[in-house]
């Protein structure tokens, strides 16, 4: 997996300037997979369990467009998959999935240090507080899955 950035209209953007708001892309995760190994259900099921997909432009205390619900597909069979996933999940939900969904154009990486952030970072206050209780969560729910 590689953090970056997709979906805006700047080239080449830089983390102040996406976290700003000001390039229209949202902060996103490259995933590569073997569907041999993994589906892209799993990684769909993982993706919604991970966040809130009904939370228009937030994620939990971070606000703004480039903090949206939004998967970029890279062919037409993964769009359709993705797709179909959604309207399947709606009933899921209280209010409506605002998750968008777009064809890939540009996926630029992340600075280094925002690369295997958690990994690198465990101890930082937002790693403690907020990632390492979804990673359990997760972990533990799709621990058949994810092995």
């Amino acid at each position: 997996m590689t953090s970056g950035y997709s979906g805006g209209f700047v080239p080449n953007p830089i983390y102040e300037l996406v976290s700003a708001g000001i390039t229209g892309h949202a902060e996103t995760n490259k995933v590569e997979f073997d569907p041999g190994v993994i589906s892209l259900k799993t990684i769909l099921d993982v993706f919604f369990e991970m966040h809130d997909p009904t939370s228009l432009n937030r994620q939990g205390e971070d606000m703004g467009a480039q903090y949206r619900s939004i998967i970029f597909y890279t062919n037409d069979d993964q769009k359709t998959a993705v797709e179909g996933y959604i309207e399947k999940r709606r009933k899921d939900y209280s209010r409506p999935i605002v998750t968008e969904v777009r064809k890939l154009e540009k996926f630029y990486k992340a600075e280094e240090y925002h690369q295997d952030y958690y990994a690198n970072n465990p101890q930082q206050g937002y790693c403690r507080a907020v990632i390492s209780p979804k990673l359990e969560r997760i972990q533990k729910e799709f621990a058949k899955e994810l092995k």
